[in-house]
C-alpha cells in the first residue's frame, strides 16, 4: 500500500499546500496597509456640501438651531420696533428685549460649548492657550476700567453712579451703609471677571479668522471688490473700539480741526444714533463675507494634500483620508466659531439702543430714565394678594437699580471689549500664521 500524498508532505515537513478560499481570507486578516508615494499626483474632486451631507457633523443640530433662533430674534425685533415706531405704546412690555436677552444668553452657551473641546483635548496645549489669553485679558479687563471717561466714553462711572444712587436710600433702610462700596467694587470685579471668560472664549475665534482671512484674499486675487470688503470686515473691531473713542470720534465731529471757525457736525443724539447704525452695518458686512471665509477654511484640505508632495517618503491611504476628512468634520464648530461674536455684538447693539433709551434717528428719542422713586412707590392695589405685592416691590427695586444709565455702561462695555477681544486675538493669529506656523 502506497502512502497518501498528505502522508509524504508530512513526513517531509512541509506543510499542505492552502486552498483558494484559505488563501483569500489569510490575506485580509494579514493585508498590510496600502501605501503610496507622498508626491503621488492624485487630485481632490470638489462638490458642494448640502444639509443632507452636513446632518451627521458634531455640533450641526446646535449651530442649525442657534442660527434659526437668532433669525428668528431677529424678526421679533424688526416687527416691535415697527409697532412702536407706527403706534408708539408707552405701557406695554418690550418683548423684543426678551428675545435679544435670550440669543445673547445662547451665545455664551455657544461659545462654552466650543471652548470645553479644548478643555477636554490632553494633548495639544489649547488648554494651556486658552488660560494663558484669559490670565492676559483680565489684566486688560481691569486696565480699561481704570480709564476716565475723557479718553474711553463705555459711561461705567455715570452708570455706577446712577445704580449707587438709588441704591443707597434702600441699604440704609436697612442699616447697610458699609456695603455700598463693597457693592460697586463686587461690580468691578465682576466685569473684568467676564471680560476674561470673554476673552478665553474668543481666542481662537480669532486665530481661526486670522488663518480663514489670510487664506480668503489668496482666494479672491482676482476680486478687489471682495478683498475690499474682507479688509474692513476684518478691521471691523477696530472701528468699533473707534466709536468710543471720545477725541477722535465725539470730540472730532464736535469741533473738527478746519480753521478757526469751530462748528459741529452732529449733534450729541445723532452721533449715538450713528454709532448703533454703523454697529449694525458693520456686523451684516462680517456677515454678508461669511462664505468666502468659510470656504477658504474646507480649502485647507487641498492646501493639506499639495503639503504633502513637498515630503519624501510613503504615508498610508488611510492617513491621507483622514486629513482631508478632519477638515470637514470641523466646519460646524468653525461656523459657530464666526457666526457666535457677531451675533453677540448684535444682539448686545439692539439691546442698548433699547433698554439704554437710543433712538435710530427716525423719530424723538425715548426718555432717558423715570424717577425711580415712582416706580418703587407705586400704588398697589387693596385686592392684590401678597406675592403680587412683592413682586411689584422687586420690579419696583430692580427698575430703580438697572436704570438706562447704568445700562448703558455695561452694554457698551460688552460691545466694546468684544470687539477689542477679537482684534488682539485676529492680529496675533495673523502674527502666528505669517512667521510662527511655518518654522
Amino acid at each position: 500500500m502506497h502512502p497518501s500524498e498528505e502522508e509524504l508532505r508530512a513526513l517531509a515537513g512541509k506543510p499542505r499546500p492552502r486552498g483558494r478560499k484559505e488563501r483569500w481570507a489569510n490575506g485580509l486578516s494579514e493585508e498590510k496597509p496600502l501605501s503610496v508615494p507622498r508626491d503621488a499626483p492624485f487630485q481632490l474632486e470638489t462638490c458642494p456640501l448640502t444639509t443632507v451631507d452636513a446632518l451627521v457633523l458634531r455640533f450641526f443640530l446646535e449651530y442649525q438651531w442657534f442660527v434659526d433662533f437668532a433669525v428668528y430674534s431677529g424678526g421679533v425685533y424688526l416687527f416691535t420696533e415697527a409697532y412702536y415706531y407706527m403706534l408708539g405704546p408707552a405701557k406695554e412690555t418690550n418683548i423684543a428685549v426678551f428675545w435679544c436677552l435670550l440669543t445673547v444668553t445662547f451665545s455664551i452657551k455657544m461659545f462654552l460649548t466650543v471652548t470645553r473641546l479644548y478643555f477636554s483635548a490632553e494633548e495639544g496645549g489649547e488648554r494651556s492657550v486658552c488660560l494663558t489669553f484669559a490670565f492676559l485679558f483680565l489684566l486688560l479687563a481691569m486696565l480699561v476700567q481704570v480709564v476716565r471717561e475723557e479718553t474711553l466714553e463705555l459711561g461705567l462711572e455715570p452708570g455706577l453712579a446712577s445704580m449707587t444712587q438709588n441704591l443707597e436710600p434702600l441699604l440704609k433702610k436697612q442699616g447697610w451703609d458699609w456695603a455700598l462700596p463693597v457693592a460697586k467694587l463686587a461690580i468691578r470685579v465682576g466685569l473684568a471677571v467676564v471680560g476674561s471668560v470673554l476673552g478665553a472664549f474668543l481666542t481662537f475665534p480669532g486665530l481661526r479668522l486670522a488663518q480663514t482671512h489670510r487664506d480668503a484674499l489668496t482666494m479672491s486675487e482676482d476680486r478687489p471688490m471682495l478683498q475690499f470688503l474682507l479688509h474692513t470686515s476684518f478691521l471691523s473691531p477696530l472701528f468699533i473700539l473707534w466709536l468710543w473713542t471720545k477725541p477722535i470720534a465725539r470730540d472730532f465731529l464736535h469741533q473738527p480741526p478746519f480753521g478757526e471757525t469751530r462748528f459741529s457736525l452732529l449733534s450729541d443724539s445723532a452721533f449715538d444714533s450713528g454709532r448703533l447704525w454703523l454697529l449694525v452695518v458693520l456686523c451684516l458686512l462680517r456677515l454678508a463675507v461669511t462664505r468666502p471665509h468659510l470656504q477658504a477654511y474646507l480649502c485647507l484640505a487641498k492646501a493639506r494634500v499639495e503639503q504633502l508632495r513637498r515630503e519624501a517618503g510613503r504615508i498610508e491611504a488611510r492617513e491621507i483620508q483622514q486629513r482631508v476628512v478632519r477638515v470637514y468634520c470641523y466646519v460646524t464648530v468653525v461656523s459657530l466659531q464666526y457666526l457666535t461674536p457677531l451675533i453677540l455684538t448684535l444682539n448686545c447693539t439692539l439691546l442698548l439702543k433699547t433698554l439704554g433709551g437710543y433712538s435710530w434717528g427716525l423719530g424723538p428719542a425715548p426718555l432717558l430714565s423715570p424717577d425711580p422713586s415712582s416706580a418703587s412707590a407705586a400704588p398697589i392695589g387693596s385686592g392684590e394678594d401678597e406675592v403680587q405685592q412683592t413682586a411689584a416691590r422687586i420690579a419696583g427695586a430692580l427698575g430703580g437699580l438697572l436704570t438706562p444709565l447704568f445700562l448703558r455702561g455695561v452694554l457698551a462695555y460688552l460691545i466694546w471689549w468684544t470687539a477689542a477681544c477679537q482684534l488682539l486675538a485676529s492680529l496675533f493669529g495673523l502674527y502666528f500664521h505669517q512667521h510662527l506656523a511655518g518654522s
